[in-house]
Parts: C-alpha cells; structure tokens; sequence
C-alpha cells in the first residue's frame, strides 16, 4: 500500500468522523489525531495491516520516535492518538485486544510556564498606541490591537476562543464574554473594564455591529495566525527577552491572579481546564517567583 493510500485508509477515516461527530472533538484535535496515526501508518512495514501490528511495533515506533528527538509531549501525544485509535478498532473492527495499551511512555517534562511580569505587560499592552501603524493598516488597527491584547490578558482565553469569538459574546454591561473552549464547553469569562473599555472604542472605530468580533482589514474574521503574528510584533517591539506566544498572556493572567490571592479554583474556572492538576502548575510558578523576591530583597536570604 502507497503512503498516500494509506493516509486516506478508510478505518482513519470512520475514526476522525467518530471523533468529530460522537466526541465533539476540536479541529485541531482531529488534525493532530490524524498527522500521529498516519505517521505511525507509514512507518509500519507495507506488508502489515492495522490488525498486524503488535506491541513488539509500538515499542519500536516510541524508540525511533526518541532517536527522531521529538520532544516528551509530542511522543506522548502520539501515543495518545493512537491508542485511542485502537481502543476504537477494538470496539468497531473487532480487534481482540489494544496492542498499544500497555506500552511504557517516558514521563512528560515538567515545565513550568515562562510568564511575563507586571511592568512587561503593560509596556505590550500600551504598545499599539505607541507606534505608527503601516499605511495599508485601517486606520482602527491600533484600536483594534489593543483590544486584542488587553482581552488576552484580561480574560485569559485561548488564542483559538478569542479567534471564534462573535459581537454578540460580547457584554460590555456586564463586562463578560461568552467563550467556547475545547469540546465546545461553554463558560462565561470576566474581561475587567480596562478590556471591556478597549472592545467598545474598537467596536465604534471599526463599526462592528454583528458577526466576527475582530476583523482583518478586508473586514473578515481574523485567524489564529494572523493574531498570533500580530502579538508577535509588538512584542518584538518590547523589551522582554521571552520569546513571544499570545499564550504567555494567559499564563501570566493566571499567574498575576493567583500572586494578588486569588484561589485556586476559581482560576481553573476563568482558564476553562477540565482538571485542577492543569490549574496547579501556575502555584509552582508563583512560588518560584516568591523565592525569587525573597531572594533579591532579603538580607539573610
């Protein structure tokens, strides 16, 4: 069987559509679903089938997954595509067993988030303001940029929820957005009337009355690329040596609330995770930055 007959083998096929239709799964979930079993595909040996490959397979695919030098997570993200395609395969195609199951993973790296402090974000925050914009830009980018950026930080969601968001997410009575994260979950975020503030100039500079809330200059939605690149900018205007993500808004959102008293819990709730064991990580980081602190500015320290 050709590499490209077997990215589009047929048991992949009925697995996405189950992912997407019966779980609701994101379409960078299925994406990255897709790329790891296809992966896997072509390199089991042309003459074995998905039913063939046995744990003996596995163990050889993880080995030269770790000589390829992927990173921890990318390894066990794999992993976890695949077993759950086999766990599929078990229930829809009658394979006896999952041969993938009980394959030993390296543990994944903890690493703790790279966040931004307090003085840096407001140095990006202020930054469209601060600049000429290009002459091809509408002239309510810098308006929109910056509603960009103080929504970033001042609600925490994701660059692919913030991307999807509509005018009519948006509350500006009561200074919340209506977001939609992964499975489709819905929650309800608080933004801060510095954000909220932010959208309403962008919304009368740009004239959004319906639909996408943040548009290109051709007026269409915005995508994640697009938003991402736009950070970037700024941020490469700034002097903060992390290397630049939307993502380190979120985390340093996470990290400033958790630094100011806020409990644990209620982080989880704003950030949209699934498990507190996710929300947790950002304890690790206020501790580090507490000893830091307690580091620079004590005299027995």
């Amino acid at each position: 069987m050709s590499v490209s007959a077997r990215a589009h083998d047929d048991r992949l096929e009925e697995f996405l559509e189950y992912l997407s239709v019966e779980k609701n799964s994101s379409h960078r979930t299925l994406a990255n679903y897709e790329h790891a079993i296809t992966r896997f595909r072509e390199w089991l040996p042309a003459k074995k089938g998905w039913a063939d490959a046995d744990p003996e397979d596995f163990r050889d695919y993880l080995y030269r997954c770790m000589r390829d030098n992927l990173a921890r997570a990318t390894v066990r993200l794999h992993f976890a595509a695949l077993r759950s395609f086999y766990k599929f395969l078990t229930r829809r195609a009658g394979l006896k067993s999952n041969p993938v199951a009980d394959v030993l993973l390296p543990k994944a790296e903890k690493k703790l988030p790279v966040v931004l402090n307090q003085k840096q974000v407001i140095e990006l925050l202020e930054k469209p303001f601060h600049i000429v914009q290009p002459k091809q830009a509408p002239s309510w980018a810098a308006e929109r940029d910056a509603a960009i950026l103080e929504l970033f930080y001042g609600s925490g969601i994701r660059l692919s929820e913030l991307a999807a968001l509509n005018v009519e997410d948006f509350d500006l009575h009561h200074e919340c957005i209506r977001v939609f994260g992964k499975g489709s979950k819905e929650r309800v975020c608080p933004i801060g009337s510095t954000a909220a503030e932010a959208i309403h100039r962008y919304r009368n500079a740009a004239k959004v009355m319906s639909g996408a809330l943040f548009l290109s200059k051709l007026r269409r939605r915005m995508t994640t690329r697009a938003i991402s690149d736009l950070f970037q900018k700024y941020h490469a205007l700034c002097d903060i040596p992390q290397k630049a993500s939307p993502h380190k808004l979120r985390h340093s959102f996470a990290t400033h609330l958790l630094d100011h008293g806020a409990d644990l819990r209620s982080v989880q709730t704003l950030l949209g995770h699934a498990s507190l064991s996710t929300t947790q990580i950002y304890t690790h980081v206020s501790i580090e930055r507490m000893k830091q602190v307690y580091e620079k500015s004590h005299p027995r320290a």
